[in-house]
């Protein structure tokens, strides 16, 4: 029996939840084979879920006794159970998972609605802040969490297209702009559905929180799927917030469920940092601007949160230019309009974080 062949073969067996095999994921540590038709296979696995070992093995040994030559199969797998040990504790009174120790503020980006721009809000926000702390000698200290599993965009929008690697059993996160990001579009097939209920999400969120390995970072930005289901509750019972960021258009049909989407995290005592408005007006060359969606939503929702409206982002070509192309607005014209709004949304969150007023 070659080894190569007890590899390759290997490469079918996929993690369980994803499309990404256990070969590429660095799971599987030693293959050994002898002439008689002896396989054994040692794998280094963390997971906090009992299930997930028990699948590994049985995929394993399903795989290679299939294998031409193959007339016995050792699965050892090393399994470490991830530490959530309290520690650190945030404004909302909770402990934070040990991975994320050395995180200074932890935020969401969340919205009611789908379409109103909130991933790209994320990730300019991201790039906004590590832009701002980067002046201050402050180089990598931001970190980006992309929680929209079903629709996760934070690669296309981030230009990552690489897969992350595990280091002392730990994904690490994939790094551009100065910006450490970790989405689910970074460990499934570009056209695979992730179609999961709500234990499979809770499960993923836990393990963005604690099986990968951030380190110290000054603000970690955590994107949101839309609406207030099971990945809003599951990422406010595994990682304290330190606040959240609601985002909406103009649009009565945005702004209503936004007001219901923020009192979901009021529920759970998490303090609302403001409102931003995304796609506020057109702008053509003369100065005029043109309110495509309507006028005074976000202010709207805000009044009614009794909150502070952070900024209002307008509706720029070059923001969905930027989109596409993996290169954010703030990154390729940090001068622009749209910038400008931008970098002083993240200066008054930080702000606000560090003086822990109006929260």
């Amino acid at each position: 029996m070659v080894k190569e062949t007890v590899q390759n073969a290997l490469r079918n067996v996929k993690y369980p939840g994803f499309s990404r095999d256990i070969i590429s994921f660095g799971l599987v540590r030693e293959v050994n084979c002898d002439n008689d038709g002896n396989v054994s296979v040692n794998v280094a696995l963390t997971s906090s879920d009992p299930q997930v070992p028990t699948a590994l093995r049985l995929d394993i040994e399903k795989t290679l006794r299939d294998l031409e030559g193959v007339t016995n199969v050792t699965v050892n797998i090393e399994l470490s159970v991830p530490k959530n040990r309290p520690s650190e504790t945030n404004q909302s009174g909770g402990a934070r998972p040990e991975t994320l120790e050395k995180v200074r503020f932890t935020i969401a980006v969340a919205s009611g609605k789908g379409g109103v721009g909130k991933s790209t809000f994320a990730v300019n926000l991201a790039c906004a802040f590590e832009r701002i702390l980067s002046k201050q000698n402050k180089r990598d200290a931001v970190g980006l969490m992309d929680c929209d599993i079903y629709g996760p965009s934070t690669p296309l929008m981030i230009g990552i297209n690489s897969r992350p690697e595990i280091e002392e059993n730990l994904i690490v996160p994939l790094k551009n702009f100065g910006v450490r990001a970790m989405s689910m579009g970074f460990l499934i097939d570009e056209d695979s559905p992730v179609v999961w209920r709500g234990p499979m999400i809770m499960k993923t969120i836990q393990q963005f929180a604690g099986n990968v390995k951030w380190g110290e970072l000054e603000i970690l930005v955590i994107d949101l799927p839309p609406g207030t289901g099971d990945a809003q509750l599951s990422l406010v019972q595994t990682i304290p917030l330190d606040g959240v960021v609601i985002v909406t258009t103009p649009q009565e049909a945005a702004i209503g469920v936004a007001r219901r989407g923020a009192r979901m995290f009021t529920k759970v005592n998490v303090p609302i940092l403001g409102v931003a408005e995304n796609m506020s007006y057109l702008q053509d060359k003369q100065g005029a601007r043109q309110y495509i969606f309507g006028q005074g939503g976000g202010q709207q929702v805000a009044s009614d949160l009794e909150v502070e409206l952070l900024g209002q982002v307008p509706l720029d070509l070059q923001i969905r230019i930027g989109s596409d192309q993996g290169i954010p607005i703030v990154i390729s014209d940090p001068d622009c309009e749209a910038a400008k709004v931008f970098f002083s949304i993240a200066e008054r969150i930080f702000e606000k974080l560090e003086n822990n007023t109006n929260l």
